[in-house]
């Protein structure tokens, strides 16, 4: 009996050894798998053509194994991440767009209004082939920042192949200082403003918040056309802030990581600076993240009406932890998800007007009707008022010609003089 005892026990502790599941067992395949890495860094640094850096090739390790991850996670070097923390708070230099990697290859998401890549004609979906002559194939997000971005002034060369196109183009881009400008305003009627949220950086909710108070100061505001189009994202509290201005409770998003407990909710809640008045949401291809955030949002609540076409669909969320020498990794943790509880990440947000965007055609001047005010050297009128009825007069025609080049803008605001107030927010 003792024998037999003695037989069991030794079988049963030998299956333990044995199993896969246990900690003994991963603890020597998470060894097997470090002795390998150690034997090809050793024969690299014996054998291969060129002397290396072994500080180099564990960088490259490093951001070699992030990159399998997904297109999001990355290593951050000490000057990117520099770099970086300018491009949240402060002004960089760069030619001001926004880029990601889809189906690996290098991708603009959407330039920045007003900066040398949307002067340069750059829209989103083009597709970047090279970066001053050299292949962007099996570039990781970091490396094409950093080869976009330099010193204001200093030109960098990009072959692009627009959207639709058969054959690439060359363009060269001036570098400028990219100033942080969040949100652009303009009364396209009389009661009616028209908000641009450029992208979600630290100041975002504030200016809109500002935006908006300056002309209820002055008017009463009856609508308000939100345009989140070609909008790249940006920070998740700024999402959640701007959504909460147009909500008075509910659910704005909640993420979801690999744990169960990991899941966190963001609810709004009522304030003074509560925006109540019709609102029209605009969406494109360039919508992402952030502003997927708050489209979701603002449509699961039933609180705007989306007009334009599906969504870029990044539904993952992104934190960054620094390392000890100062550098970082960026490192996807989480997915969000909207207050119905659908997860965007590869879908995008359809609108509930699916409005493709259409050219403007070409304006017919033959019937131009020539007034005292277009001769040269027209007498100037006394009024002493003059000047402010110019600058009235001059934001007007502004605000026409953004109609007659925007048929989703048109649309938009045609529907929202149609939507109901919000009479009073819940408690």
């Amino acid at each position: 009996m003792r024998l037999t005892h003695i037989l069991g026990t030794l079988f049963l502790l030998t299956l333990f050894y044995l199993t896969p599941g246990s900690s003994l067992a991963r603890d020597t395949n998470d060894y097997e798998s470090l002795k390998r890495f150690s034997q090809v860094l050793h024969l690299i640094e014996q054998h291969y053509v060129q002397k290396k850096d072994r500080g180099e090739l564990i960088k490259g390790a490093i951001q070699g194994m992030l990159q399998e991850l997904d297109p999001h996670s990355s290593y951050i070097d000490l000057k990117e991440f520099k770099l970086m923390q300018e491009e949240f708070s402060g002004e960089f230099g760069g030619i001001g767009i926004q880029i990601g990697i889809k189906d690996k290859r290098l991708v603009v998401i959407a330039p920045i209004e007003d900066t040398p890549a949307y002067k340069a004609g750059l829209k989103a979906g083009d597709l970047i082939l090279e970066i001053d002559g050299e292949s962007t194939q099996g570039i990781t997000l970091s490396e094409a920042v950093n080869k976009i971005r330099g010193p204001k002034g200093e030109p960098v060369e990009l072959t692009i192949l627009h959207k639709g196109a058969q054959k690439p183009v060359k363009i060269k881009i001036i570098r400028a200082t990219i100033p942080i400008h969040a949100i652009k305003s303009k009364e396209l009627e009389t009661g009616y403003l028209y908000l641009r949220i450029i992208d979600f950086k630290a100041n975002t909710t504030k200016e809109l918040k500002k935006a908006v108070n300056k002309y209820r100061a002055n008017k009463k505001l009856k609508g308000i056309i939100l345009d989140l189009r070609n909008n790249p994202g940006g920070l998740l509290d700024q999402a959640i802030s701007v959504s909460d201005l147009f909500l008075s409770d509910g659910l704005i998003v909640y993420t979801q990581g690999r744990k169960k407990e990991s899941r966190k909710e963001y609810f709004a809640h009522k304030q003074k600076d509560d925006i109540t008045c019709p609102l029209v949401v605009l969406i494109n291809a360039g919508s992402a993240s952030a502003s997927e955030i708050v489209a979701g949002a603002l449509k699961d609540q039933k609180r705007a009406l989306l007009l334009g076409e599906k969504t870029f669909g990044k539904g993952s969320v992104q934190t960054i932890i620094p390392l000890s020498d100062g550098s970082a990794i960026k490192l996807t943790i989480a997915l969000y998800y909207t207050p119905s509880g659908r997860s965007i990440q590869a879908e995008g947000i359809e609108p509930d007007l699916n409005i493709p965007f259409e050219p403007a055609r070409p304006k017919n001047n033959n019937n131009h009707v020539v007034r005292e005010e277009d001769l040269t050297k027209h007498l100037a009128n006394p009024d002493k008022d003059i000047e402010k009825k110019e600058k009235e007069k001059r934001e007007k025609l502004k605000a026409r010609e953004m109609l007659e080049k925007d048929n989703q803008l048109r649309m938009a605001l045609e529907l929202v003089k149609t939507l109901p107030v919000i009479k009073s927010l819940k408690p």
